[in-house]
């Protein structure tokens, strides 16, 4: 771990807890995105641009991962990651330090049964850019695209594997056509507003590789109720480590 990262430990819940730092930590859509991907126990999941591993930790903090990969192109959240699961004695967690063009050699093809991602929401040349390399690559696609991400994650997932993902909602058709066009079916879809009474700000989307078609849309998922106070849903999602949180 390099000494010079400023770093804190953040409460998951049951005794578990990780470490995150300015560049790296973790926000609500992670959290979303963790529990609608509804991981089992044998699941082998990879998730791609983990930063400090909030989502594959969430899912072995409940055990819901057989095996679970991290993959990041930045040292610093791998090494978070990596100092997270030595303390936590995730021994089946794995982290990788990769773009994603060079991940062959370095995660398995072909035999995971879960992918998320958590992506870089604006496109490359979309919106004002961060003038901070690290908070550059995890808000805009300067290191890996949506289509660099889905191509890797059909190469990952064997027939059957499901891709969970959240983007903006003005993103959902790209995300979704080009999930398509590399054999991920979309099958799942949620939409996460602020409020009743407000639009969308999320996406979830769940796809199946090789599946068929068929898309269930789910009831939208409101984060508070019309008072301002996270709703009962979203309670009950952050479930064990509520009283750090909320």
């Amino acid at each position: 771990m390099d000494q010079s990262i400023n770093f804190k430990k953040e409460p998951l819940g049951d005794g578990v807890f990780i470490n995150v730092s300015r560049h790296h930590t973790f926000g609500t859509d992670a959290v979303l995105l963790s529990n609608f991907a509804n991981a089992k126990a044998k699941d082998k999941l990879v998730d791609l641009g983990t930063g400090c591993g909030i989502i594959a930790f969430l899912m072995l903090r409940d055990k819901k991962c057989q095996t679970a990969y991290g993959v990041d192109i930045s040292s610093e959240a791998i090494d978070l990651a990596s100092l997270s699961a030595q303390e936590n004695n995730f021994d089946n967690f794995t982290a990788i330090c990769s773009d994603l063009k060079d991940l062959k050699d370095k995660v398995p093809f072909g035999g995971h049964t879960l992918v998320t991602c958590n992506p870089p929401y604006k496109a490359a040349g979309a919106g004002i850019t961060n003038p901070d390399s690290v908070d550059r690559t995890a808000r805009h696609e300067t290191e890996c695209t949506l289509k660099d991400i889905i191509a890797v994650s059909a190469r990952l997932l064997q027939t059957g594997g499901r891709l969970c993902m959240c983007q903006r909602p003005e993103r959902l058709s790209e995300l979704m056509c080009t999930m398509s066009r590399y054999k991920i079916e979309p099958k799942r879809l949620r939409l996460v507003c602020k409020r009743p009474n407000t639009a969308p700000w999320l996406v979830l989307v769940e796809g199946r590789r090789c599946g068929n078609t068929g898309l269930t849309i789910e009831p939208n998922l409101y984060v508070e109720d019309e008072n301002g106070n996270f709703s009962p849903e979203m309670v009950k999602i952050y479930g064990k480590y509520k009283e750090a949180y909320l």
